[in-house]
C-alpha cells in the first residue's frame, strides 16, 4: 500500500493592532514602533487559546516578518508553540510603502495621489515603495517557498493583513495582479491553508475567536 503523503499547512496570523496604525502613521520600517497596548492584549488572547486547545501543537516552524509589529506579536504567542526558534523574512512585510514611510496618512494625502492598484497595480505607494502587482508576487514566491521548505509540516507565520489579502489573490488564483479583496482581516485572526498534491485549500479565514475576550482599550 502507497502512503500517502502528508499535507502542508501554513498559519498566517495577523499582528496585533499596531501602534502607527491607531496613530494613523503610514507603517514600514520607520513608521512601525511595534504593537499599541490593544495590540498587546490580542496577542496574549491568541497565546492563551493556543495553550488551552493545543491547536497548534503539531507547528514545527515559526516564522515573522521583520516589522516590530509582528515580531512583536510573535514573540508574545511564542510559548504556545513549544520551543520553536523564529526566523524572520523581510519578504512576508507588508507592502514596502516607500518615501512615504512614517507620514501621517493625512500627510500622505497631502502629498502624494491616492493610488489606485485596480486601475495600476504597477505604480508604486509613494517614490522608492511597492507596488501592489509587484508585492502580490514577492508573498506568492515567498509564501510557496516556505511550503516547500517545509513539506508536510505546519508553520506560523505572523504578518500582515496584506500578506492574508495577497494570499488569497495567490492560491485562489484570482484574475490578475491587480486583485485587491476589500477585506476587514482582524487583528490576531488565523487564517490556514493546506496543500496537498500540490492544490492549497482554504480551511478558515480571519478566525478571532479569541477576541471575544479581550476588552476594549481607552
Amino acid at each position: 500500500m502507497t502512503e500517502t503523503a502528508a499535507s502542508t499547512h501554513l498559519v498566517l496570523v495577523r499582528h496585533g493592532e499596531a501602534d502607527c496604525n491607531a496613530r494613523g502613521i503610514v507603517g514600514g520600517h520607520r513608521g512601525c514602533r511595534g504593537l499599541s497596548p490593544l495590540g498587546v492584549a490580542q496577542a496574549e488572547a491568541l497565546r492563551a487559546r493556543w495553550e488551552a486547545t493545543g491547536e497548534m501543537r503539531q507547528a514545527s516552524a515559526f516564522y515573522a516578518s521583520v516589522l516590530p509589529r509582528a515580531i512583536e506579536t510573535a514573540e508574545i504567542i511564542a510559548p504556545a508553540l513549544g520551543d520553536l526558534d523564529l526566523t524572520t523574512d523581510c519578504d512576508l512585510c507588508e507592502l514596502h510603502p516607500g518615501e512615504s514611510d512614517g507620514m501621517t496618512w493625512e500627510e500622505f494625502a497631502r502629498v502624494y495621489p491616492r493610488p489606485d492598484f485596480a486601475l495600476d497595480p504597477d505604480r508604486p505607494l509613494s517614490p522608492g515603495g511597492e507596488s501592489w502587482s509587484g508585492f502580490l508576487q514577492r508573498v506568492n514566491t515567498t509564501l510557496r517557498s516556505v511550503a516547500d521548505r517545509h513539506d508536510g509540516e505546519t508553520v506560523v507565520v505572523a504578518c500582515h493583513g496584506g500578506v492574508v489579502n495577497a494570499s488569497l489573490v495567490a492560491f485562489l488564483g484570482l484574475a490578475h495582479d491587480g486583485t485587491r479583496l476589500d477585506l476587514r482581516t482582524r487583528n490576531t485572526s488565523i487564517t490556514e491553508w493546506e496543500r496537498e498534491d500540490g492544490r492549497w485549500r482554504l480551511l478558515r479565514y480571519n478566525d478571532s475567536a479569541h477576541l471575544a475576550t479581550v476588552p476594549a482599550l481607552d
